[in-house]
């Protein structure tokens, strides 16, 4: 920083050129008025209503500043030295670099001229989205409360719901560009300390590599297997699912920006269950949790099962199903393999399609879509009544998955399998299950084996994967108080 006033100004001009919405309001003040100072923000995302000046010099002038004839800039120097504010907490900062950081966040800078220190004072205006419902985890009964844009916000959620000083947030800056504030949140003395290290070594190539603008962003950077097709970690906007993964002993990541919360380490089972699960009685839990493991397996494999039975192995199918599939497949001029991938190849796309349209289009044109393109593509002898109903069998299965990135690693998954199961029938597929197998039993998430507790086998874990225990199993029974 320079001591004068016009050396700052200058700079100011130099760097944000052609920044349109940068405000620079000169002002004077002291005896005569003879004495500088300039008010330094951008107007697109600081709330320049205030006087924060004059709010902050209430303690200096007892309460009486008028139009500031009795105050030096050596009292101002003293007074913020000595931080002797109670309205409105100013940063004094000596470096360019910070200073610059400030005000890109929204802050309001007040330079005097004769001193080499700038006045900080936070005022940012940017609306934010209100905490709604989670759009991607709704539930039918338990806390409706989702995450927002705001880290902070984001932040103070969750110690609402774990209230206790073993709840640790750190912050770091990713740099770059962004200059993305990335932070990560834990219990101390319930996290696994190597598992934390684990983590903090690893999150070590975030910092100065700048333009990470989503936690998205942060895992490709820090996971095992950058090319396997399955997710390592979870993704939630529940900030009751944060809350009760740091209870676990898990690890959450949050940016600046972003809405969604990162689950470290994501296990397989994890991304199987829903925070519903826990609010529901037991028997339902199980269901709707048993329930959801079928659906993974006729996401997987029910194309594949439906080309091998039909080409290499007839004889397991009833004589009147047979006959049925025999009479809807005639005058199909491909073979099951190549009618199921056409079929799973449209399907996708208009899952795509609804997605990325708008809301009120997009739920219309993928259920009149799926139910025109079916029955055209039926009636235009391309594909036979039984492959349309196992296409949208598997893709309601998959739509039954709570954690997306899980669905879409399915979906990938199919092809290979619906092509071991035409070269190679049963043996295919299983041949298929055996690598899929051997790939989840080597795979990690920060160190920690993917298939944890089956693989390797953590009895004291296992209470709450294929099955959920009763709740006060769980979550451990209330110490009785002692006796004084």
């Amino acid at each position: 920083m320079f001591k004068s006033l016009p050396s700052n100004l200058d700079r100011l001009r130099r760097v944000y050129k052609q920044c349109d919405d940068l405000a620079i309001q000169d002002w004077r003040y002291g005896p005569d008025l003879k004495h500088r100072a300039a008010s330094v923000y951008f107007k697109t995302i600081c709330d320049n209503s205030t006087n924060y000046m004059k709010s902050a010099l209430q303690d200096l002038t007892n309460h009486v500043i008028g139009p500031g004839l009795d105050v030096t800039p050596e009292m101002l120097r003293v007074f913020f030295g000595a931080h002797g504010v109670s309205a409105e907490r100013a940063s004094l900062e000596r470096e360019w670099g910070n200073v610059d950081r400030y005000m890109l966040q929204g802050y309001m800078i007040v330079f005097v001229d004769g001193w080499e220190l700038a006045l900080c004072f936070e005022s940012d205006k940017l609306e934010t989205r209100q905490v709604t419902e989670p759009q991607t985890e709704p539930v039918v009964q338990g806390p409706r409360e989702g995450t927002v844009e705001d880290l902070q916000k984001n932040v103070g959620m969750i110690r609402m719901r774990l209230q206790t000083p073993a709840l640790k947030f750190q912050f770091f800056k990713a740099g770059g560009h962004s200059n993305t504030t990335i932070g990560y949140g834990y219990l101390d003395g319930v996290v696994d300390p190597v598992l934390l290290a684990e983590l903090e070594r690893r999150l070590q190539r975030c910092k100065g590599k700048g333009d990470i603008i989503d936690t998205s962003f942060i895992e490709e950077l820090i996971e095992d297997r950058p090319l396997s097709p399955f997710p390592q970690f979870r993704y939630t906007e529940r900030t009751d699912v944060a809350a009760a993964s740091m209870l676990g002993g898990k690890i959450v990541l949050l940016v600046e920006g972003s809405g969604s919360i990162m689950i470290c380490p994501g296990l397989f089972f994890d991304l199987l269950q829903s925070s519903e699960d826990y609010y529901q009685r037991v028997l339902v839990s199980n269901f709707i949790r048993w329930l959801r493991f079928i659906a993974l397996f006729i996401a997987i494999s029910l194309p594949s099962l439906y080309i091998a039975v039909s080409t290499f192995h007839p004889e397991l199918i009833p004589t009147v199903l047979l006959l049925a599939i025999v009479d809807s497949r005639e005058g199909i001029p491909f073979g099951a393999f190549a009618e199921a991938v056409i079929m799973v190849f449209f399907f996708e796309l208009l899952k795509e399609a609804g997605i990325r349209l708008p809301r009120n289009v997009g739920s219309a044109v993928s259920i009149v879509g799926a139910l025109v393109i079916g029955e055209a593509a039926i009636n235009a002898g391309i594909a036979s009544p039984f492959m349309v109903v196992v296409v949208a069998l598997t893709g309601i299965a998959s739509f039954a998955l709570p954690q997306y990135n899980l669905s879409i690693a399915l979906r990938l998954i199919q092809f290979p399998l619906m092509a071991l199961a035409s070269l190679l029938g049963g043996f295919g597929i299983l041949l298929g299950y055996l690598f899929i197998w051997l790939h989840l039993v080597t795979l990690t998430s920060l160190g920690v084996p993917f298939l944890t507790p089956i693989a390797p086998w953590k009895a004291d874990q296992f209470r709450d994967t294929l099955i959920r225990t009763r709740l006060p199993l769980l979550i451990g029974r209330p110490k009785p108080p002692r006796s004084t």
